[in-house]
Order: C-alpha cells, then structure tokens, then sequence
C-alpha cells in the first residue's frame, strides 16, 4: 500500500513498479494499492494494482492519499495478504495495527526522511527533528520492521532507538539504463557540439529544490560556460520557473513528466551531466538510473545520493555557484573516464539485490531465481528499444525553449 503516487510522480513510483517486478519472478503475487480519481483493479507487469478513490493534497501538485479506512479495512480482510508491505507512516500507519490482530508480517518502508524533507520546506533542523521523532516512535512499534533504503534515512529510526530497523537499498533496472542508449542525434537537437547538456529528472516541488538547476546555469552561462539545462519533470513549481528562463533568457527545455522508461533512458544516457538537487533525497533513484546509462551526477551535499555514487560523481552545497562548481569538476574528467566511473557506480546497486532484500525483510522465500543483470553494457542496441530520434516534448516550442538569443 503507497500514498503519494501519481500519474507524474516518478521515484516511488518507479521503486514500486521494480519491486513488483521482482516479486513475482520470485514467485510471488503481488497486489499493490495507491490511491486516485477513482475505482480501477487491473493486472500489470508489476503484479495487480487497485486504485481506490483518494483526495488531493494541496500544494503537492496531484499527490492524493488514501483516508477511507473503513473501505480500506474490508479490502485487506478480502485480499487477506501474507505480508503487508506499506510506503508511507502517516495516514496507513493504522495498517500495522490490522495486521498484528491478524497475525501478518507487516513492515515499513522509509522512502524519505521526515526531517530532511521539513527541513527542505524551511522547518527548522531541532523542529523538524523533534516532529520526526514523534512519528518515527509509533511508527516504529506499529510494525514488524522499518525498511530503510540507506544509512541516511536509517539514522532518523537509530536516533530513536528502534530495534527493527533494516537496510535494503533500492535498486535499478541495468538492462533498460544503459550507456549504449545515448543518441547523438537527439544530443545535436538539444545542444551544439561546443555546448553542455545538463539534465534534471525530478519532480518540481519545494522539497526537490529544482530552482537550484536554474542557479547552476545561471553561474555556468555567467562564466562563459555554454551550458543548457532539460528539465524532464512537472510539478507545481513549473510556473515560476519557466516565468524565471523566460525573464532571464536562459536556455532551458521543459519536457514535461516522461512516463516512458524507455525514453527517458536514453534522455538519461544522452546528457552530458545530471543535477540532483533534492537535499531529502533518501535513494535519489533518478540520480542513480542516470549513472547506470553512464552520465555522472551533481547531487546535494545534505542528501543520501553523494554516498551512493562515491567517485562517480560531485556533492555540492545548496547553491547554484556550489553546483555549478560540480559541474566544472566532472567536465575537467575526461568523458570515458567520467561516463565508465557512472557506470560501474550503477552496478553495485542491481534491480534484483534490491527485490531479494526486500524479500529477506518480508521473510518470504524466493521461490525462483531472479535473473542476474549484465555484468557490462553490450554495445548493441537491445532490441526492444526505441532506435529512432527520441522527440522531446517542447524542444521546438516556444512556450517551453527561452533563451535562443543567448547562445
């Protein structure tokens, strides 16, 4: 069960429909339920999902939560799952309650710091801390285990002495995020052969920080530096920022939310350089997926992502010179040597390691193996791929391009 997931949403979303994936080529079957506009139940790659009716939140840009519990209760007693697995410790905290009455495993997963997302939104550290700590405690007694994806996340749950804390980090798909995906006619379209292409996957929301990209640019365009930025995302904070690239002519791409894998991979892979200023990051899974096409990131110094890709890329202070300052770090690398470093980063965090320790923590068996991933990229196009020109939604719009005379 997962609150917080919507049709534009992206690294939850992206974790669930992983995860799903691999429980059932494990050999299990899978029921994942998230709310929406309305009623649906459908069959997936990634198992069934349920959709039940779920308000928006405001502010959050189209995040809704599920708050029925008397129609959530009847359809737990119906599904009558072996283990409960849920993704958010606010409004679905009840579940571990339903589950000890009736004998189930049930575990948390942590995908945020509660304190660091308050802090992003301006809360200061001891409030956001002492607020954290009054949920994490309950939180912690309600379930069986806290399945944190990092030791960064995993710190708000010691700090409180909770005894059921495990680590199992996410994990990405390195057969669909692949160096080899990188087109270089896509990377022509987006920018001339002398300038940078940087790129930033995240949803535009205060917490994410995306207005540090435009910083960054900002500083690099200052020093000379012929940078461009693609923000494939959306948010509500989408409106003051193409109101900023249009009042200060920086040259910026707009795509929109990328829903396809696929496509955004060989977004990923076709970027010179990737920013991820989210200072809540917990696994950062878009930074991680881009260092599995070969393309080094920039992440926040105050988020999980700089201790998951070591050398492969730079962490940086929240401010546009700091990243802008990463940027020139990672292009004063060769690019073989920057994009192999990404790459290899990548693969220590496997799809499949992520599915057997989320299947260690739920105690379930893995009834068939999970097929391993590739030990290096081919350098052949996979065969399901796209091999056409990507189009990029908006890059030859005005509405979404600012800058033109800048160049």
């Amino acid at each position: 069960m997962a609150n917080f997931v919507a049709p534009a949403s992206g690294g939850l979303r992206t974790a669930l429909t992983e995860l799903g994936v691999g429980y059932l080529a494990a050999g299990h079957d899978p029921v994942l339920v998230v709310p929406g506009p309305g009623t649906s139940d459908v069959r997936t790659p990634a198992g069934r999902v349920i959709t039940l009716p779920g308000p928006r939140i405001p502010g959050t840009g189209g995040y809704r939560a599920l708050l029925d519990r008397p129609r959530l209760t009847a359809l737990l007693d119906r599904l009558a799952p072996d283990r409960l697995e849920v993704s958010d410790r606010t409004t679905l905290r009840w579940t571990g309650e339903w589950a000890r009455r009736r004998r189930v495993r049930a575990i948390m997963v942590s995908h945020e710091s509660v304190d660091g997302v308050l802090a992003a939104r301006g809360i200061p550290l001891p409030v956001a801390r002492a607020a954290a700590d009054r949920l994490n405690r309950p939180t912690s007694r309600a379930y069986s285990r806290v399945v944190c994806t990092t030791r960064w996340a995993q710190e708000e749950f010691l700090r409180i002495g909770a005894r059921n804390v495990v680590l199992a980090p996410l994990g990405v798909d390195l057969r669909r995020r692949r160096p080899d995906l990188r087109d270089p006619g896509l990377r022509r379209r987006l920018a001339g052969p002398d300038e940078v292409v940087l790129l930033l996957c995240s949803r535009l929301s205060p917490e994410k920080h995306p207005g540090l990209a435009l910083d960054a640019l900002a500083h690099l365009r200052s020093l000379g530096v012929r940078a461009r930025l693609v923000v494939a995302g959306d948010g509500p904070l989408r409106g003051r920022m193409v109101e900023r690239v249009r009042s200060d002519r920086l040259p910026v791409v707009f795509t929109g939310h990328i829903a396809e894998a696929d496509r955004l991979a060989i977004l990923q892979a076709s970027a010179d350089l990737v920013l991820a200023p989210g200072p809540a990051e917990t696994f950062g899974l878009a930074a991680m997926e881009a260092l599995a096409c070969g393309t080094p990131v920039v992440a926040h110094a105050h988020s999980a992502v700089p201790s998951l890709m070591g050398d492969a890329g730079v962490a940086a202070a929240g401010t546009g010179r700091a990243f802008a300052e990463g940027v020139l770090t990672l292009l004063g690398r060769p690019e073989p040597i920057r994009r192999d470093r990404a790459r290899r980063r990548a693969e220590r965090y496997p799809r499949e390691a992520a599915v057997r320790a989320f299947l260690t923590a739920h105690e379930a068996a893995v009834e068939s193996p999970v097929p391993p991933a590739p030990a290096r990229p081919s350098t052949r196009r996979h065969p399901g791929l796209p091999t056409a020109p990507m189009p990029v939604p908006g890059l030859a719009g005005a509405a979404d391009r600012a800058g033109e005379g800048s160049r």
